[in-house]
């Protein structure tokens, strides 16, 4: 069976990952992504980009357009949801781009993704590439496919997430665990919501006892679609699957007699699913001889702060960085550095996400927001 040879193999070409090979190419290297979807899908639903990650967009040429398609909140509110008193006014819009050097933006999922994908050498991106199989060689790593393709690449990058095939070849099989936490995502009909004559604030998180909340804000630039995702803690996740069906039955069940506001948000609910929140342990290692990884597949969290995939995104920038310095062929200086700059930052934010404290009171937060990943320094 013929053996394609390469570089840079990046498993996984969801946002760490798509980030990952945009930075690669534009240094140099002869990098190609494997997904094994078998084609693009406008998946998920609403994301936050802060101004940290939107830098790293500016280094890829992707700045102005995310900014074009994106909504761009003055504030992140945060509101008792049976009150509406506000806990915190957190300066956003005009702000951002002055005091952290970038704007913060919210956009549908799909529509970063799809920028993300159109900007790469369509070449060197490879769908229907499910990795079943990986040898590190004396000299590169095998990758074997579903479909029977095999890949030697001197160095692979795992960004394929919190089931990642690349950590488990690193650190053996382990299930990730449930956090106790499930996020019900929705879209809301928009003309019910206006309707309603409230006032819908672009960036708003309602918060309840026992940290129950929902994060509700607009994903496009005219306001013209609204998403929310709540985090409700639960005793356990009885589903085989990745996540079920939901409805606003439910809905009103967990957060109904609220805020008028929010009264409203769940009667122009739609459709809305429910997924588990897994959780692992930070990692003691991030790499292995020739193998890499990034994103969730190292250090995973819940999705209260808003920085998942911004910290994917994060250490996708440090880590060709890191190897734009020493080049391929001295890789395990360039993991080692990697992993030093990145681990305390990722660790703290996984840290803080998990503890669903984030901006919930007044606090800066500068020290997220105002990093720049392009030009930070590296650990020496």
């Amino acid at each position: 069976m013929e053996t394609t040879h390469i570089d840079i193999a990046v498993i996984g070409a969801g946002l760490g990952g798509a980030a990952a090979m945009a930075l690669l190419d534009k240094s140099g290297f002869d990098a190609h992504v494997f997904e094994q979807a078998e084609a693009f899908s406008r998946l998920g639903a609403g994301i936050h980009v802060g101004p940290n990650v939107m830098k790293i967009f500016r280094e890829i040429g992707l700045e102005d357009r995310l900014a074009e398609i994106g909504s761009h909140p003055d504030y992140w509110f945060s509101r008792d949801g049976r009150t509406g008193d506000y806990r915190s006014k957190i300066k956003l819009g005009d702000f951002a781009k002055t005091e952290y050097g970038a704007p913060y933006i919210t956009i549908h999922r799909g529509d970063m993704h799809a920028e993300q994908v159109e900007a790469l050498p369509q070449d060197r991106i490879h769908y229907d590439h499910r990795l079943v199989d990986l040898e590190e060689r004396e000299g590169d790593v095998l990758l074997t496919f579903a479909n029977g393709h095999r890949v030697a690449a001197r160095l692979v990058i795992g960004a394929d997430g919190i089931n990642s095939m690349i950590r488990e070849k690193l650190l053996g099989p382990e299930k990730p665990r449930f956090s106790g936490w499930v996020g019900h995502r929705a879209l809301v009909n928009m003309d019910k919501l206006r309707a309603s004559g409230l006032d819908f604030e672009p960036c708003v998180k309602w918060w309840w006892e026992q940290s129950r909340h929902i994060m509700a804000y607009a994903t496009k630039n005219d306001q013209s679609e609204y998403y929310y995702v709540t985090g409700v803690p639960v005793d356990s996740w009885p589903h085989e699957a990745g996540w079920v069906d939901s409805s606003r039955e439910e809905m009103e069940a967990i957060f109904g007699n609220s805020h008028p506001v929010v009264n409203a948000l769940i009667d122009a609910t739609e459709t809305v699913t429910k997924w588990p929140f897994w959780n692992r342990d930070p990692l003691s290692l991030w790499s292995q001889g020739r193998l890499c990884l990034l994103g969730d597949a190292c250090h995973p969290m819940r999705p209260h702060m808003a920085q998942g995939a911004c910290m994917a995104i994060e250490d996708a920038a440090v880590l060709v960085r890191c190897l734009s310095e020493t080049g391929i062929g001295d890789y395990r200086a360039a993991f080692d550095v990697y992993e030093r700059t990145r681990r305390d930052r990722a660790t703290k934010v996984q840290t803080i996400s998990n503890a669903n404290t984030w901006l919930k009171d007044p606090e800066d937060p500068a020290w997220v927001y105002a990093y720049d990943p392009i030009h930070a320094p590296l650990a020496t």
